[in-house]
């Protein structure tokens, strides 16, 4: 497939528009929830936006592949160019308790990279949209990611910060780890840092939003990600600004280390 077209971008965002729109519609109503694993909350809503996204896209890209965090595996996806990687409702505990900080998360990946990249989240009247070598925006306007350089005062998502981190600047922290993400695209915050394991559905989209944005991301440990793995996972996430990344990677070796080992 050519680089991504507006065509195609437009589509791509169109689809996740409807679906943001459903979940929107229905936060509301009366629903089921359960826990897919202990402290993992899903949702029939997650199900309904899952199912509405897999019709969308597939008559985008046919040929594509598919990845969500509401859809059982197939190992078919690791022999296709090109795959959505999908997560109908990043943030479903915001979702769930009435806030705003979810998003209907969708990245087209060919070659183990993001090429597009949308996140709908209509509760905060935001949709950000990215495609490879074509930047960012966030409702149309483009982004430009954080431009700081010194760990302290950087502001970071982060409802507490440990003590190690008394330097920084806690700021609004959606529940959504994509959202958060997104922050830094546009300058809202001057990094997004996770150590924990979680699937490649939860940051596709995100990561070449703060890319493209200017950013840099890599897990932890300061490696490139890939995605369609044979087994779906990142280590986290590091997106800052690119003057920040060095120091925030060595502010966070130790820890990412020790919790890279307990995996």
């Amino acid at each position: 497939m050519p680089a991504p077209d507006a065509d195609l971008i437009a589509a791509i965002a169109d689809a996740a528009r409807e679906a943001g729109a459903l979940a929107a519609r229905r936060a509301t109503d009366s629903y089921r929830q359960w826990d897919k694993v202990p402290g993992h909350p899903v949702c029939e809503i997650d199900l309904e936006v899952d199912a509405l996204l897999f019709e969308r896209l597939g008559a985008i890209d046919p040929d594509a592949a598919w990845l969500s965090e509401e859809t059982a595996d197939s190992p078919e996806r690791l022999g296709a160019a090109r795959i959505w990687v999908v997560d109908p409702i990043d943030g479903t505990r915001d979702y769930l308790r009435g806030r705003p900080g979810w998003a209907v998360s969708v990245a087209l990946v060919e070659g183990g990279r993001p090429i597009v990249g949308v996140l709908e989240a209509p509760a905060r009247g935001e949709t950000w949209i990215a495609a490879a070598g074509k930047g960012a925006t966030l409702n149309g306007e483009p982004l430009t990611a954080s431009t700081c350089a010194q760990l302290p005062g950087a502001r970071v998502p982060a409802d507490t910060l440990p003590r190690v981190d008394e330097d920084l600047l806690s700021v609004e922290r959606p529940n959504s780890i994509a959202l958060r993400i997104a922050m830094v695209a546009s300058d809202q915050a001057d990094l997004c840092a996770s150590l924990r394991w979680g699937g490649e559905w939860d940051i596709a989209a995100a990561a070449l939003i703060a890319e493209e944005a200017g950013a840099a991301v890599t897990d932890p440990l300061g490696r490139p990600i890939r995605f369609n793995k044979p087994v779906p996972e990142v280590f986290g996430i590091l997106a800052s600004g690119r003057a920040l990344h060095p120091a925030a990677l060595e502010r966070l070796a130790e820890r990412a280390h020790a919790a890279d080992v307990k995996r």
